[in-house]
């Protein structure tokens, strides 16, 4: 494939476009919430008016305010005064919004598109997710896609790819936070006979739904971030490894994989150059553990899911002992738009050490839960009080979680904070993959500290002490101090128990399992305190 085919698929997409525009919410959990009925209602309701010539009803991806779904949207095209969101939809509003083309008042709720919900988030990640269909490349297409792919393997070397990476300062998005061009500047200097890359979509912290959004809306931008770093380190074999609970991701990238292959954009002689690049899923069976990234090779080929000792790092012995470059969804969603804006584009935006946009899953005592993305350097008490309109029903917000359970719990009085890794981590938190969790003046620290070592515990592969027993006592004593049955002995040694685990666990799940008590051992000890027998 040339690129003037490709902008001819671009411009046959763009020349089909129907006038009237209607977007239905087919993310999973508008999914559950009926939205595949509400799209067939409309089309329905279109087909009684014979307007299939004129409207366009078509499944889209996330559209980000998911407490208010099943959410659909409705453009004039061309009209941007027009354009109108509609919440909590059931299939027996289908016909009532089909009468407001026909200028007829509704009693349908409408969700205001000026609020800061909306107005303060920067879509980098998820300019396309909720505009494009992502069950057809020619979708993707139409937005650019693929066209950054084409740049670099037509104009650029693997070297200047990296150093467009490094230069752009982007970070892992995974959590862990590291410098994203130097990963693959490490990988693309490794000798070996083949290398591979890997999407890391095993997303298993609690409250947190961002990569299951951009895999579910817009799967072609992580295919094309991949088969870009594929080039970049020199790899020829790609897999995503994605955990069975994710149905509709695992569908639709599925579905993006046999586009992309028929069209010649993945497989052999990519764009007609002497580029191969295949990509597979790997199902996973739903263990936290295989979020770490050498129990997650483990699990791709065919073993158990267990993590082991580093060195030697997966960029120089990895995937079946060959350099692996191994980056999560965020991450590979990020690239394309680096490439075709510029490394000074994206460097331009966020902090000093943290660059870009962070898309965060805001859940809880909130009253807009739903899927955000903001410049790094955002405040927490911007994310929580404003987008996020603070807590319902009067309430006031008490902390946030952040990083799951191996992140902390930030109290309001550091509300004010920065939202980048380095500000974070002087709290005692983490960025994590982007799970963000409001609590409010309800909620008791001790049992939600309980509750993350809990998720631990139970996730704990067993493989190393500290961690497989660590963890079940660290439990019990928040279990005891939690029951009013502990002494100020049982919170002197669940401090030191927890610096136990910390340091000597062999992965980052037992390292980070005691963040959360850390943190509300910190902010919250007045809490512990008055859970504690004087006896």
């Amino acid at each position: 494939m040339e690129l003037n085919e490709l902008l001819e698929i671009s411009r046959q997409e763009r020349s089909q476009t129907k006038p009237i525009q209607i977007r239905c919410c087919t993310a999973a959990g508008c999914l559950s919430a009926n939205s595949q009925a509400v799209k067939q209602q409309l089309e329905a309701a279109v087909k009684v008016e014979g307007w299939e010539q004129e409207v366009q009803v078509s499944g889209v991806g996330c559209m980000r305010l998911c407490c208010q779904g099943p959410l659909v949207e409705v453009e004039r095209v061309g009209v941007e005064t027009q354009e109108v969101l509609y919440e909590k939809v059931t299939p027996e509003d289908a016909p009532a919004i089909i009468e407001t083309l026909k200028g007829k008042e509704s009693n349908l709720s409408v969700v205001r598109l000026d609020q800061p919900f909306f107005t303060s988030q920067m879509p980098i990640v998820l300019e396309n997710s909720g505009k494009v269909d992502p069950e057809r490349i020619q979708s993707y297409i139409a937005t650019g896609g693929y066209q950054a792919l084409y740049h670099v393997l037509r104009d650029l070397t693997s070297v200047e790819v990296v150093d467009t990476i490094s230069r752009s300062g982007l970070r892992g998005r995974g959590g862990a936070g590291y410098p994203t061009g130097l990963k693959w500047a490490t990988v693309a200097k490794a000798k070996g006979e083949r290398k591979f890359v890997i999407c890391n979509a095993d997303e298993g912290d609690p409250g947190a739904f961002m990569d299951r959004s951009v895999l579910e809306s817009d799967p072609h931008r992580v295919l094309e971030g991949m088969a870009i770093a594929g080039y970049a380190v020199g790899a020829s074999q790609g897999y995503i490894y994605v955990r069975a609970e994710y149905p509709t991701a695992i569908k639709r990238l599925q579905t993006a994989i046999n586009q992309a292959q028929r069209l010649g954009i993945l497989g052999s002689k990519i764009f007609d150059s002497p580029f191969d690049f295949k990509i597979d899923i790997r199902i996973g069976a739903g263990a936290y553990v295989c979020g770490e990234e050498t129990a997650l090779m483990a699990s791709i080929e065919g073993k158990r899911g267990v993590p082991h000792p580093r060195p030697p790092y997966p960029a120089e012995s990895g995937l079946w002992g060959h350099p692996t470059l191994i980056n999560n969804v965020e991450t590979f969603a990020n690239i394309a738009p680096i490439i075709r804006k510029g490394a000074d584009w994206f460097a331009s935006i966020g902090t000093g050490k943290s660059k870009g946009t962070k898309v965060f899953a805001l859940a809880g005592k909130i009253r807009n839960t739903g899927l955000i993305e903001v410049p790094m350097g955002t405040s927490l008490r911007e994310i929580v009080e404003k987008m996020g309109g603070g807590v319902p029903d009067g309430g006031t917000a008490k902390a946030v979680q952040t990083g799951g359970p191996s992140g902390g719990c930030i109290p309001a009085s550091a509300f004010d904070t920065p939202v980048d890794y380095e500000s974070l981590a002087s709290l005692g938190s983490m960025m994590g993959s982007g799970g963000m969790i409001v609590m409010d003046q309800t909620t008791n620290m001790v049992d939600v500290a309980r509750f993350f070592m809990e998720f631990c515990m139970d996730e704990s592969c067993g493989k190393c002490i500290p961690c497989r027993v660590g963890t079940v006592q660290l439990h019990g004593l928040l279990t005891k101090i939690s029951e009013g049955k502990a002494s100020q002995a049982d919170l002197q040694l669940l401090e030191e128990l927890c610096d136990m685990v910390k340091n000597t666990s062999l992965c980052g799940l037992g390292q980070s399992a005691p963040n959360p008590v850390f943190s509300t051992l910190r902010y919250f000890h007045d809490e512990y305190l008055a859970l504690i027998s004087d006896e």
